[in-house]
């Protein structure tokens, strides 16, 4: 399996770089974002395997910036993270297409675990669809064959 990318998007520079301490130390390519702003940028330039996004943000709601990564990575994986942990919060987040939500403090096992989680899923996922499309082309080729 390639390198894998994440995106942290927090406020507080204490979070942001220990959660990248974190995961570098696991051998992951970790960028950072302050703002909301600044993570659609990182992301519209280029791709994430996974996203942690702040529930709360200088110049966005978190399950806002959730929404816009949607249209601008929709392959990414969004965990939403937060202090604020309340059930409008968990709700909006995993309605507005949240893979995973957590809780800070954030407990360093629970947030690899998580991470590995997601980058499975994604990866199953994606190599679901890499067979569809050999199966649908060893199909055609079939059919092809057939008609001649």
């Amino acid at each position: 399996m390639e390198q894998r990318a994440i995106l942290i998007v927090d406020d507080d520079v204490i979070i942001r770089e220990t959660l990248r301490d974190v995961l570098e130390s696991k051998g992951y390519v970790v960028e950072t974002a302050e703002t909301a702003k600044e993570a659609m940028e990182k992301s519209k330039a280029r791709t994430f395997n996974l996203a942690l996004l702040d529930i709360k943000l200088p110049d966005m709601e978190g399950t806002e910036l959730l929404k816009k990564m949607h249209s601008i990575a929709p392959r990414t994986m969004k965990v939403m993270i937060t202090a604020y942990g309340t059930l409008k919060n968990a709700m909006d987040s995993l309605n507005f297409g949240a893979d995973a939500y957590l809780l800070k403090p954030i407990d360093q096992n629970q947030l690899l675990k998580t991470v590995e989680e997601k980058l499975r899923e994604q990866y199953t996922a994606e190599a679901m669809s890499e067979d569809e499309v050999a199966e649908w082309i060893k199909t055609r080729l079939q059919k092809l064959k057939k008609s001649q």
